[in-house]
């Protein structure tokens, strides 16, 4: 007996998932009509391109990569360190420190601290003099360090406590810049259509060394609103701070001396450490004894980068866990911009830059209180809560389509306030503060009146984040306590933010 033939099943074929670009939009993916699965294919962070992302360039993902592209990186910033550090003399001509050692923000990968726009500050006067006297004293020896087998440019955020995250991550982008204009460049003329590529002249591409000057090199980059966009790749990038850094190296101080088997050193070390204490020295007091120890000993720097290389397969997996995170938010934070500004006039009334400011911190309030807002900027279960930048960040995004000439961080002069919305003389200012915060009760009786002085205005709303009960509980006894319940206070918003008293409706 002859068995039937078997129907054969027809398999379903693969379809790609929808995605539809807005030309408008906040992402390169939206903006250059790319698909985020072929960003993320070549490997590229799909940037903001109307606001900077928390997140930068980690020069220790370059030194510890299995990438051999990465590593001849690493090994170029070195080389240019070097240079700099055969070149310090205490004499050395005004103009080639300018020229060596400043740097404009690398503006246009979009990455960094400045929320509402990219316009960082770079590096500057500051952070030249301190690289250049540290090479030509505490760092004489760079590149040829006895302890570690190799050097990094984080070395110099372990001295100078006011060289941090973004200095470091800015240093690093100026030096590797050429690559990323070439992997940009790449991507953009495989990919991208004519109109929204252009040839552009780029100025400090590229450092030569037989005429001791920084180049310009000619790239074919994408282009929008008047100027050309940056990609980075993702596995360069991390969140919070460098893996090698200050704050961390200060709390493994106890660890340093045992890197390396050196008795003296240790016996030298603690004496000295003790030396430098109080009989009960606060928890400020012993960072400061740290720090001086460390300067006292700078072999230390050395123990606390070797402890770090050996762990530095870490610092890959939480770096693009981070990076990843980050995104999502964003990506959520965006759509609840968008949602929240379709569904309200916010934009479209005639009134004052203060009326608009205070209604859009009320219509945030409503989202994050009563439509699953908190979600975005309290993640609960137990990771941990976002920060002030992206808090910040999340309402940039809804002040985009704003009249006013609406201002991140603006200085004038007595430090920078998060918004300010103004439209000739007609000025208002926002202040975001999470109620954890040790100063929260100095700021709300200070930080708000200084910040009007120096921008000229009387008008300002001061925004307050709860994360937790203790937080509400804190926020309550400060308000009360500085009368800012009265008619006549400045006004105060505080959103409860907290993930544990938002049930369901159907449990409510």
């Amino acid at each position: 007996m002859v068995k039937p033939e078997k129907k054969k099943r027809k398999k379903k074929a693969k379809t790609t998932p929808r995605w539809e670009a807005d030309p408008a939009g906040v992402f390169f993916s939206d903006r250059f009509n790319v698909n985020p699965a072929v960003l993320d294919k070549y490997g590229a962070f799909d940037i903001s391109v109307v606001s900077d992302l928390p997140i930068f360039v980690d020069p220790f993902l370059l030194f510890n990569s299995s990438k051999k592209k990465y590593v001849a990186l690493h090994h170029q910033i070195l080389d240019y360190l070097r240079f700099l550090r055969d070149q310090a003399s205490n004499d050395l001509d005004p103009g080639l420190i300018k020229s060596w050692y400043t740097f404009r923000e690398v503006r246009q990968n979009w990455l960094g601290f400045t929320v509402g726009g990219n316009d960082g500050r770079g590096l500057g006067p500051k952070f030249a003099k301190a690289l250049h006297a540290a090479l030509g004293d505490i760092f004489e020896d760079f590149g040829d360090e006895t302890i570690t087998s190799s050097s990094h440019l984080e070395k110099l955020a372990l001295i100078q406590p006011g060289v941090g995250r973004d200095s470091i991550s800015d240093f690093a982008t100026n030096l590797i810049k050429h690559f990323l204009l070439d992997y940009t460049e790449k991507f953009a003329k495989k990919h991208l259509a004519e109109s929204d590529v252009k040839q552009v002249t780029v100025q400090r591409a590229a450092f030569n060394y037989g005429t001791e000057t920084w180049m310009s090199r000619t790239y074919t980059l994408p282009w929008t609103d008047g100027d050309f966009v940056m990609l980075t790749p993702a596995d360069l990038l991390t969140r919070d701070d460098t893996w090698i850094n200050r704050a961390d190296m200060l709390g493994n101080f106890d660890r340093l001396p045992g890197v390396v088997d050196n008795d003296q050193l240790r016996a030298d070390v603690n004496r000295y450490f003790k030396s430098a204490l109080t009989s009960k020295p606060t928890a400020r007091e012993r960072d400061r004894a740290r720090a001086a120890t460390i300067l006292a000993f700078p072999e230390l720097i050395d123990c606390y980068i070797k402890l770090k290389e050996d762990t530095g397969d870490q610092a890959v997996a939480t770096s693009r866990e981070k990076v990843d995170s980050t995104l999502r938010l964003a990506r959520q934070a965006q759509a609840a911009a968008r949602d929240i500004s379709d569904k309200t006039d916010l934009f479209a009334r005639p009134w004052t830059s203060f009326d608009e400011a205070l209604a859009a911190v009320h219509i945030f309030k409503d989202y994050v209180e009563n439509q699953d807002g908190y979600r975005i900027i309290n993640r609960g279960d137990g990771k941990p809560l976002a920060s002030e930048a992206e808090v910040q960040a999340f309402f940039g995004l809804l002040l985009q389509a704003s009249r006013f000439d609406v201002n991140r961080e603006p200085n004038n002069g007595r430090g920078p306030v998060d918004f300010k919305l103004s439209m000739g003389l007609d000025k208002s200012l926002i202040e975001f503060k999470l109620a954890k915060s040790s100063s929260l009760e100095r700021n709300l009786r200070n930080q708000v009146n200084i910040y009007e002085a120096a921008n000229k205005t009387k008008k300002s709303v001061f925004v307050v984040i709860c994360y937790t009960a203790a937080d509400k509980t804190k926020v309550d006894r400060v308000i009360k306590k500085l009368r800012l319940d009265q008619p006549d206070a400045r006004p105060l918003v505080v959103i409860d933010a907290r993930a544990d008293n938002k049930p369901s409706a159907s449990r409510a």
